[in-house]
């Protein structure tokens, strides 16, 4: 993986007169390898430091790093970020399959689809391979949030950021998919 640093990031959003300091000087270090964990409440700014790390979002102060490379200027596709969101943004009229595929048809990779689907199959566990020809509608919550996971990783980022992914699944099924993510995490 990749070591993600933040010098002083600040990120303030301004509406009108109004303005709202999002991130004050934040300064961390996730080291190579490292999980890290951001709690808060509703409105601390979990999701703009995601955004910012992502490059969603600018900053109004302060630098972030990969690997010790500024990443001011670069933008989100060229980062190397693999992001899921609480809202799983899955292609509702295409199946799990071409979810997973769509990054690799539009860059012209359509050779590496089948390679890359089956390798992220095995990485996602037992029974991810009966998903894939099922469409978003067909699927349970945790089946949906499993190809989000999924989608994310097939292109095999260099980092992987999650946007309280468990926060729409009921209690049986978060269990389940914080011990599955907790594995991806360990195989990733």
């Amino acid at each position: 993986m990749t070591q993600v640093r933040l010098e002083g990031v600040t990120k303030i959003f301004r509406d009108g007169r109004v303005e709202i300091t999002a991130l004050d000087s934040v300064d961390l270090l996730i080291r190579d390898g490292e999980t890290m964990c951001v709690i808060g409440p509703t409105g601390c700014g979990k999701t703009t430091l995601l955004r910012v790390i992502a490059g969603l979002e600018v900053p109004d102060e302060g630098t972030v790093y990969f690997d010790g490379v500024d990443m001011r200027g670069v933008p989100p596709r060229d980062r190397g970020i693999g992001m899921v969101f609480q809202n799983y943004a899955l292609y509702p009229h295409w199946e799990a399959y071409e979810n997973l595929a769509f990054s690799f048809r539009v860059r012209g990779l359509d050779a590496e689809i089948p390679e890359r689907v089956r390798a992220t199959s095995e990485i996602m566990g037992v029974g991810f391979d009966l998903l894939l020809p099922r469409k978003p509608s067909t699927l349970s919550d945790g089946e949906r949030q499993r190809v989000a996971v999924a989608r994310c990783i097939v292109r095999e980022p260099r980092i992987l950021l999650f946007d309280e992914p468990l926060s729409n699944l009921d209690a049986k099924l978060r269990i389940q998919t914080r011990t599955q993510l907790k594995r991806l995490v360990e195989r990733f």
